[in-house]
């Protein structure tokens, strides 16, 4: 793998594989940033997350691994149907995958656990007499 490139080809396609299939799941956008954080890692994740197309609706995943920084941040809108424990246990999750050397598979974990927990509930409606 290139210099400075933290995934090989293979493993970026699983990663964005995993990130499509969330969104399908969810209706959340997902977005994922492994590099050094600039500053101050929750201010950082949080400064990235502001500058996406719709952070309301949408989760950031920061990880800067020489920092050993982990940070996801959520919009307003997901926030309705994903609580702070749900990414909390998203994080140790995925916190174990990367201490057992699995940048990748961690990732991938947590972007499913946090699909399922941030996907809205379906409503059954009575049919009307």
């Amino acid at each position: 793998m290139p210099a400075g490139e933290p995934f090989s080809p293979r493993e970026r396609v699983r990663l964005d594989e995993a990130i499509r299939s969330a969104e399908r799941y969810s209706r959340v956008e997902f977005s994922v940033f492994v590099g050094v954080a600039e500053g101050d890692p929750r201010a950082f994740a949080t400064q990235l997350h502001n500058s996406l197309v719709a952070p309301s609706r949408s989760v950031l995943i920061m990880v800067d691994p020489a920092a050993r920084a982990l940070e996801i941040v959520t919009g307003g809108w997901v926030r309705r149907s994903l609580s702070d424990k749900e990414v909390e246990l998203a994080a140790l999750q995925m916190q174990h995958a990367f201490a057992e050397g699995d940048l990748v598979d961690g990732l991938v974990r947590g972007i499913h656990l946090l699909a399922d927990h941030a996907r809205s509930p379906q409503t059954l409606h009575a049919a009307e007499d």
